[in-house]
Order: structure tokens, then sequence, then C-alpha cells
């Protein structure tokens, strides 16, 4: 399958546990957290659509892209959509599934290098 051709949602769905996994075993392994309460405290820094929004923006600003990673984040940015959380307004929501969407696409794309390299600079 062409991984251009599947619905930018789907590559944000599957972003979005790969983020997730990194984000806590970061948490597990170099933060040293082992209470669960802390772990999803401190989870909410990374994960929340807010967080995702600005770690992309940085990312962008910091040229730290190439054109067809741009072009995966703007597909899934512009993607015609009304729903979104309530914490949280379209357009925060938007750049984080563009950045959830690329994370996926990566996997599929078995990029990982690629994929361990935007983690590293989110997590730093």
């Amino acid at each position: 399958m062409n991984t251009k051709e599947i619905n930018v949602l789907v590559l944000a769905y599957l972003g979005d546990t790969i983020y997730e996994n990194y984000v806590r075993k970061y948490l597990i392994i170099n933060k040293g957290i082992a209470n669960v309460d802390s772990l999803q405290k401190e989870a909410v820094k990374f994960v929340s659509a807010k967080s995702q929004a600005s770690f992309l923006q940085e990312m962008i600003d910091a040229d730290f892209f190439n054109a067809e990673e741009l072009s995966v984040i703007k597909r899934a940015r512009n993607y015609k959509t009304t729903s979104h959380p309530k914490n949280c307004d379209i357009i925060t929501y938007k750049y984080a599934t563009g950045l959830e969407c690329l994370i996926g696409y990566l996997e599929l794309e078995k990029q990982k290098e690629r994929v361990d390299e935007i983690m590293s600079f989110i997590l730093k």
C-alpha cells in the first residue's frame, strides 16, 4: 500500500501510539518515575494537543523537517475536520494531528531513525 494514500487520521492514530510510547519510556527510564499517577501527570506535559502543537512549531521554526515531511504535516493540518477535543481550539488540534501523522507516516515508511530524531528533539 502507498503510504501517501493512507488517510491522515489513520496515520495520526498510529503516530499517537508511537509518540506516547516514547514519552512513557522516557519518563520511566530517563526520569526514573515509578508512580503511575506521577507518570500520568508528567506525560500530559508531552502528549497534550497544546504541547504537541508547540513542539511541532518549534521544529518548523528550527527548519528541522525536509520537504517530504512538511508535505505530510501540511496534508494532515489541512484535512477537513470539524471535531476536536473540548480543551483546545481547532488550529492547535490540527498542528498536533500533523505531528502524530508524520510519526505514523515515518513508521510505515520504516524510517525509525528519523522518528528517533524527532522524539529526541521533543524529549531533549
